[in-house]
């Protein structure tokens, strides 16, 4: 119903704003912002929501030549022979795996080195190490992994010193299958450490320093200040990156293990995405049965981003949505 206004003791009714007056009212007010968010919103448009149409090909016996359009459905039968595969319990196996260690030991990493930074005093030397920890992100993925190659080989450096110190034997570490998942999951730490603690320090430079001063009034070392002021203060922040870093449990990128796995080390090093790469580029170019997979994949990480975010709400009451 449209408001009334009293006007010289008569009642007059306002004209009722359509829709579109509306939102050309908004768009001359804040045309400048909606311009700026126009490449964003295409990018996403076009390189994410477009390609997914593309899933109906997980449900097809897809065709290069009929294409989406004139391939038949065939219902559940690429799902049905991926879990029917010999392969499926030995991919889902190593993708869990190294997922799992990289949370386990990748994730707290940027915090404790935020935490340790936080409590140096001495400007110089903390930019120092932030400089050098986060130098190793901007250098490319294929020279990491050639690094590694050297490195790691029968008479690479890290190896020669390894077997000086009698951990190991003088031999190519990387044809090792048992040393696959430590040696990806130690490089990814070593690479990407630096880069995240940049989340965390800017979540530690928030923190209200009468907290702190707070909790020396009452006795609190160091180290309880940790706990019960720092902490607390940031636990959104690390529970937030949490739930993010559980949604991409079976998102293992191909690229890192491609460049370093080799036959003799597939019974650990084979994952989801490098099986996708190599059947759907490499072999039997069978797009609908890769794709088939990609979902899977796709949609147990959005079931654990689900139960991630509802555990977290009812535990922490802190959550993405």
């Amino acid at each position: 119903m449209a408001k009334v206004a009293l006007v010289q003791g008569e009642e007059v009714k306002k004209p009722k704003v359509s829709l579109g007056t509306k939102m050309k009212k908004e768009w001359n007010r804040n045309k400048y912002v909606y311009a700026l968010a126009i490449p964003l919103i295409a990018y996403y448009a076009i390189f994410h929501y477009g390609p997914m149409y593309g899933i109906v090909m997980a449900f097809q016996d897809y065709s290069i030549v009929d294409g989406i359009s004139g391939s038949p459905f065939i219902g559940l039968d690429n799902f049905i022979k991926f879990f029917e595969s010999h392969y499926f319990w030995r991919l889902i196996r190593n993708t869990l795996a190294l997922s799992i260690q990289n949370i386990l030991w990748g994730f707290p990493a940027p915090l404790i080195l935020a935490l340790l930074l936080n409590e140096v005093k001495h400007k110089k030397f903390k930019k120092a190490v932030q400089t050098i920890t986060y130098l190793p992100h901007f250098i490319s993925l294929v020279v990491v992994c050639g690094m590694l190659n050297q490195f790691l080989a029968r008479d690479g450096f890290i190896t020669s010193l390894l077997s000086s110190l009698g951990l190991v034997e003088q031999t190519n570490l990387l044809a090792i299958k048992e040393y696959f998942r430590t040696i990806y999951v130690a490089s990814g730490i070593w690479q990407e450490i630096g880069w995240g603690t940049i989340i965390y320090l800017a979540a530690l430079s928030g923190v209200d320093e009468q907290l702190y001063e707070a909790a020396a009034i009452d006795g609190a070392n160091r180290f309880k200040r940790l706990i019960h002021v720092t902490l607390p203060s940031i636990a959104p922040t690390i529970i937030m990156l949490f739930i993010l870093r559980v949604g991409q449990v079976m998102s293992v990128g191909f690229e890192k293990v491609i460049l370093l796995y080799n036959p003799q080390t597939y019974e650990t090093a084979d994952v989801l995405s490098t099986y996708i790469y190599r059947y759907g580029l490499g072999g039997s170019f069978d797009y609908g049965y890769t794709t088939a997979i990609g979902l899977f994949s796709s949609l147990i990480n959005f079931i654990l981003v689900i139960l991630a975010n509802q555990f977290s709400k009812k535990v922490s009451e802190t959550s993405l949505w």
